[in-house]
């Protein structure tokens, strides 16, 4: 482990540091899901465009978004529908959002490197969601249409006693 100066050396000042930068936080006090939640938490991401480290063209930049509670009712829908398997009950889903390689060959690659992990630490691989994005229909400039990653969604369902 290694741990960072506090003190004032070469061109690092302690007095410049500052924590989340950049971030912002909308929340129900006491956690019901809310569909205003969302909507502010758009205002927020809006107000902070000069944070989403945009280049020369004003439409690619390195992206931002809103994290949002896991979509139970949303998954347990389209999740059979897109794989043909259940879900598991809430609490014992795992869900995560992976940006893969274009090309097939190291999409392949990637995928059983994570398939691996997840097996060796006693998961049980669901499956796959394709996410669906439509480029076209966004405002994407021609930088980011070039290095657009593939979006999949890991499905993965907790160890019984986890």
């Amino acid at each position: 482990m290694t741990t960072r100066s506090k003190t004032r050396q070469g061109l690092y000042d302690p007095a410049y540091e500052h924590d989340s930068c950049g971030v912002g936080l909308v929340a129900h006090i006491k956690g019901v899901p809310s569909r205003t939640i969302v909507d502010d938490a758009y205002m927020i991401l809006k107000s902070m465009e000069h944070r989403a480290g945009v280049g020369a063209q004003p439409n690619s930049g390195d992206g931002a978004g809103i994290l949002t509670a896991l979509p139970y009712d949303f998954l347990a829908r389209v999740v059979p529908e897109g794989l043909g398997v259940e879900i598991p009950v809430a609490g014992a889903l795992g869900v995560g959002l992976v940006f893969l390689p274009q090309d097939l060959k190291e999409r392949a690659f990637c995928k059983q490197a994570v398939e691996s992990l997840i097996a060796r630490h006693g998961q049980q691989l669901i499956g796959w969601r394709v996410v669906p994005v439509a480029p076209d229909a966004a405002d994407l400039g021609t930088a980011a249409k070039l290095t657009e990653p593939y979006s999949e969604q890991l499905l993965v369902s907790a160890s019984p006693g986890l």
